[in-house]
């Protein structure tokens, strides 16, 4: 009789830890541009105190922009919720953002669009380097550990929290490869954050996860690295805010 218990438990843990790796993850992304735009050093104290007034009456109204993840025990696709304007938002088109990562493959594919043109990322799937800490919180219902990394390109501190409950190595924007999925992604401090609002666990479909037809120039994550610094670069020459023209 125990034996079967036992057998049965495990049966139950089992088919639960299988329904948690497959599901969809709804997020809201949003920036703090007064914050991101005093942080710039080549910005001149007149145009900070200027687009800080611009950004300040956006500030009051901006509920963030919703992206959504859906995601497999080897898969994972982000991307926004919707084509539409956000409610008492951004009312401007949104740029085209796929984020594929194949994590059996190691494979990646990102279509990006910016600074007038469509890129599509193919490269493998180069994990960063994660140095995870003791801290714990609570993240759309789930108790999330801490791990920090850094870009080296845009010079960011990146903090993830991730949920060791959801073992998938899937995460929002171009972060990923934790034991866990990514519920929030903080980026210099509050600069910009993307919070899990909701995690659905279903089956997805192959249609989930598959990445639109698009027309694009195709590079690896080198000439990806490349083109960013390039902008961040000519931008601070230029004393502009780079992030009018590549994603934050």
């Amino acid at each position: 009789m125990k034996r079967l218990l036992v057998i049965l438990c495990l049966l139950i843990s089992s088919a639960t830890m299988a329904q948690k790796t497959e599901g969809v993850v709804t997020y809201v992304r949003k920036e703090q541009w007064l914050k991101i735009i005093n942080r710039l050093p080549f910005l001149s104290q007149e145009q900070k105190d200027r687009e800080s007034q611009t950004w300040k009456n956006w500030a009051e109204k901006d509920k963030g922009i919703k992206m959504k993840m859906a995601f497999s025990p080897n898969e994972s696709l982000y991307t926004y919720f919707s084509d539409e304007p956000e409610e008492g938002g951004y009312s401007w088109r949104k740029s085209e953002y796929y984020i594929y990562r194949n994590f059996e493959k190691e494979k990646k594919t990102d279509i990006i669009e910016m600074l007038g043109k469509t890129y599509i990322i193919d490269d493998s799937l180069n994990a960063p380097v994660w140095k995870i800490g003791n801290q714990i919180k609570e993240v759309a219902g789930y108790i999330c550990m801490k791990a920090e990394t850094e870009d080296p390109i845009k010079k960011q501190k990146i903090t993830a929290w991730f949920a060791q409950d959801i073992p998938v190595p899937a995460g929002p924007e171009r972060v990923n490869s934790l034991p866990g999925l990514i519920l929030e992604l903080d980026v210099n401090d509050g600069d910009m954050v993307i919070e899990a609002t909701n995690v659905t666990f279903k089956p997805v479909t192959p249609d989930d996860l598959k990445l639109p037809k698009t027309k694009g120039k195709k590079i690896n994550d080198k000439v990806y690295d490349a083109v960013i610094q390039q902008n961040i670069a000519e931008s601070m020459t230029a004393h502009r805010n780079p992030f009018w023209t590549v994603r934050y």
